[in-house]
């Protein structure tokens, strides 16, 4: 198999297939400027992604192509990929077991505490399944590395690669970025003992390490001293551990204004916007546009909706809350369950509200990007409230985008809290009447005051666009 100068390393890779009417076999690549950006990249050097089969249609094309290298059955504008068919139920207790229902609730500090979690022989067993998947990544990465590749290794899925890499390819220089936060050592401590050190141990395998925050950067570094009783240096966020030193970075994902725009001029984004404006006539519009996930506090954004409407009630009959939150991780029951909570609180404030006129409250939960899209142009407040969250490029899309000028209602614990906070109205994400406050404020806001707000955030969320983010990361590592 040929070799490579750079590869990048992620769980979901830069194309995913399907099944044709016919039976053969459909691709498309990923969405979003984090994929675009890190392919521009990629294409411009000698590189491999490698990444896992995530669907049926992915495993049959995995393994019809020459050694699993989809470039070499179907043409992908110059990639390289090599996907892997990783055994199903290895993976489901990696991906699902694992990474997705253990370390995303520990990283986004998510767990309801008096009753899980619960660390039995059934989780051991699932980490034996992390292991052997990460020992798979790591397998097809030093098979297509040449002498002193650089490697950029993806997020929690792949905590252990890193070290493993190092053992047997101390020639490689390897990076690990997180694109969730960090959970401080009070909670990180939760893990069993030997899976905590495994964790940071994976990581420190690694020459640089990257986070979206100072503040998820700062929380690693405490676990490392705490749990690995390491030599930190927290002023320059160095991290001496097995006779290295590893360096510790922040590199604060911006949004891809080409991208975006390319994508809102699209004749989809203007159906949907037309569509959009007959459902809500001339009233106001707070927006917000998530994944029904545990982590972006839809529930309680909901209810400070409601809120806002018992206290201003000037509001009644002036405003439409757009929601639009598309599924996910359905196979993981907690959040099943909340898609239900999302829907049931919004069932109850538009039975409330709503009038022969006018209804409050308009949720979709489907995945439509025209339509995302659409609704960032006719924002005139963006409620981003997450608990927790590596950074939200919601808050950075939506300014971006924004044609009413529309004013940023952000949480306080999310990582894009960092750069946009100045010119948001910050919340605390647990708090309801706070929140209903600010979007009071927000839809209050003057004009020429929402003008500047908008115009500084657009400017601040572009600052480190996706390919000048990962451009960072490789020159790092020299």
């Amino acid at each position: 198999m040929d070799k490579a100068q750079i590869l990048i390393a992620s769980n979901r890779g830069p194309v995913s297939f399907s099944t044709a009417d016919d039976g053969s076999l459909e691709h498309r690549r990923g969405g979003g400027g984090l994929v675009s950006g890190m392919i521009s990249v990629a294409n411009e050097i000698d590189s491999i992604w490698v990444c896992a089969a995530l669907s049926d249609a992915d495993r049959r094309a995995a393994a019809e192509a020459p050694q699993a290298r989809l470039d070499q059955a179907h043409d992908l504008d110059g990639m390289r990929v090599h996907m892997l068919d990783i055994p199903r139920r290895t993976f489901e207790g990696a991906y699902t077991g694992v990474a997705n229902s253990t370390l995303w609730f520990v990283q986004h500090m998510l767990y309801d505490i008096p009753n899980k979690p619960s660390f039995g022989s059934h989780f051991r067993r699932m980490w034996e399944d992390y292991t052997a998947y990460n020992n798979a990544f790591a397998e097809a990465l030093v098979t297509g590395a040449a002498d002193g590749a650089r490697v950029a290794v993806q997020d929690y899925h792949l905590a252990l690669v890193p070290r493993i890499l190092r053992a047997r390819r101390p020639d490689l220089r390897i990076s690990h970025f997180s694109h969730t936060p960090w959970a401080p050592p009070e909670y990180f401590r939760m893990l069993p003992d030997q899976v905590a050190r495994d964790l940071l141990e994976g990581m420190l395998g690694a020459d640089q390490l990257g986070f979206q925050s100072p503040r998820w950067a700062d929380a690693f570094l405490r676990c490392c001293a705490d749990v690995l009783r390491a030599d930190v240096d927290f002023r320059h966020r160095t991290v001496e551990y097995g006779g290295r030193i590893v360096g510790v970075n922040v590199h604060a994902l911006g949004a891809d204004e080409e991208t975006l725009r390319e994508s809102a001029a699209e004749p989809a984004v203007a159906a949907r916007r037309s569509t959009l404006e007959e459902a809500v006539g001339d009233t106001r519009l707070i927006v917000r546009v998530d994944r029904t996930e545990l982590s972006k506090n839809i529930v309680r954004g909901l209810e400070a909706y409601r809120e806002l409407l018992i206290a201003h009630p000037e509001w009644r009959g002036r405003v439409t809350h757009l929601a639009f939150a598309y599924p996910s991780r359905g196979d993981v029951p907690e959040y099943r369950e909340y898609t239900d909570a999302v829907l049931r609180t919004a069932k109850e404030i538009n039975a409330e509200f709503a009038t022969a006129e006018w209804t409050p409250l308009i949720l979709e939960v489907n995945d439509d990007y025209p339509r995302s899209l659409a609704s960032f142009q006719m924002a005139d407040v963006l409620l981003v409230n997450p608990v927790r969250d590596g950074m939200n490029l919601v808050a950075k899309e939506g300014p971006v985008l924004s044609e009413r000028d529309s004013v940023l209602v952000l949480s306080r614990e999310a990582g894009a809290a960092d750069e946009l906070g100045e010119h948001a109205l910050l919340v605390n994400p647990y708090d309801t009447v706070e929140t209903a406050e600010a979007l009071h404020r927000a839809l209050s806001m003057p004009e020429e005051q929402r003008r500047e707000h908008r115009r500084r955030l657009a400017e601040a969320a572009v600052a480190l666009p996706p390919r000048r983010w990962f451009q960072d990361q490789l020159r790092s590592l020299g």
